[in-house]
């Protein structure tokens, strides 16, 4: 309701991650090496989210044929990554990403991100699991737009519950 104390979920993030960037921290850390493991700890948090929204994506839109993987956190040559994605075969027969869920700090930024495959940024202060569960909508919200700009990139057909 407007008017209280508390802005709805996406806005609160918002401001802590640009009070972050205000005040030179990511949560309570200030140094690269205690913000990457709030990182690992936040892919730790999110990992069931990720895999749950996945798990919908394909019950409800892909009619069970998709197959779920997860990376974990990686290191590489951009920074720190952790990967969920889902991969079903009209999409790879039309030659498309698989769905994916990205968080990402990488060795430029001031503190990490999750994205999709087609749409981003958003921020990543996930240090609970309170935090994690809060981030379900944004989740579901990311795939449901990647889907969808994947089907704008190719047909409704790539989607089995469309056509069966």
């Amino acid at each position: 309701m407007i008017g209280t104390d508390q802005p709805p979920a996406p806005f609160g993030a918002l401001l802590r991650h640009f009070a972050d960037l205000r005040d030179g921290t990511h949560g309570d850390a200030r140094s690269r090496r205690e913000k990457e493991e709030l990182f690992a700890a936040a892919v730790n948090f999110l990992d069931q989210y990720a895999r749950l929204v996945l798990e919908e994506s394909d019950a409800y839109l892909l009619a069970l044929t998709g197959d779920h993987s997860a990376t974990g956190v990686r290191r590489g040559v951009g920074g720190l990554t952790a990967r969920w994605m889902l991969s079903w075969p009209e999409q790879r027969n039309a030659d498309l990403p698989p769905l994916t869920l990205l968080a990402h700090y990488g060795w430029t930024f001031h503190h990490p991100h999750l994205r999709g495959v087609t749409v981003g940024e958003w921020p990543l202060n996930v240090f609970s699991e309170t935090d994690a569960a809060a981030e379900l909508p944004t989740l579901r919200s990311i795939v449901a737009a990647d889907i969808h700009n994947l089907v704008f990139q190719r047909d409704y057909r790539i989607v089995p519950a469309t056509v069966r």
